[in-house]
């Protein structure tokens, strides 16, 4: 019996899991990745590439020193009303490039429990393209009425691979983004 050389390729992809949830009770933004990178899962820390520019982004927006320890960073986070999570759980994938996750081992976190866990929820930020497009497919489409009323902003990869766009123009559509002056009206 021969293999085809994509099922033994499929089978040797190394399985990726994303981390728990970083979020409040009263978050009202919920920041998306798509899956950690290989730099993240060592570290077992959100956005730990040096190059990443998560943290400095979060430090500038929020006023922190990007410097601080891991679980000061997240305590920003948490105190702003900003969750941190991943729009998959798991997936197979070489290395860190989102466009190497074998599309057909996704495994999609649950957010049916995060959004009855966090009613105050008003904005969604994906952080770039492959979580904007992986968050449609998988979560608005399989869900369509979960997160009506809540606001979907994709948003620029804050990961080195994207260096398309300027930081400085990156930084203001982010900073745009978590700007709790500007979340859409909620009714209780």
């Amino acid at each position: 019996m021969t293999v085809s050389r994509a099922a033994t390729a499929a089978v040797t992809q190394p399985r990726c899991r994303s981390f728990a949830v970083v979020a409040a009770a009263d978050a009202r933004i919920l920041v998306l990745g798509s899956m950690p990178g290989v730099a993240s899962l060592q570290a077992q820390q959100y956005y730990a590439h040096p190059r990443n520019l998560f943290w400095p982004f979060m430090a500038d927006i929020l006023g922190f020193d990007p410097a601080l320890p891991y679980s000061r960073r997240l305590a920003a986070l948490r105190a702003h009303g900003i969750a941190l999570w991943d729009v998959l759980a798991a997936c197979e994938r070489p290395g860190s490039l989102d466009g190497h996750i074998v599309r057909s081992s996704e495994i999609v976190n649950d957010f049916a429990t995060f959004r009855a866990r966090h009613p105050a929820l008003a904005r969604v930020c994906l952080n770039g393209g492959k979580a904007a497009e992986t968050f449609r497919r998988h979560v608005q489409r399989a869900s369509p009425t979960l997160f009506d009323g809540i606001e979907i902003r994709a948003l620029p990869s804050t990961s080195p691979a994207n260096a398309g766009q300027p930081r400085d123009a990156k930084l203001a559509q982010w900073r745009d983004a978590l700007d709790g002056r500007s979340l859409p009206f909620r009714r209780s």
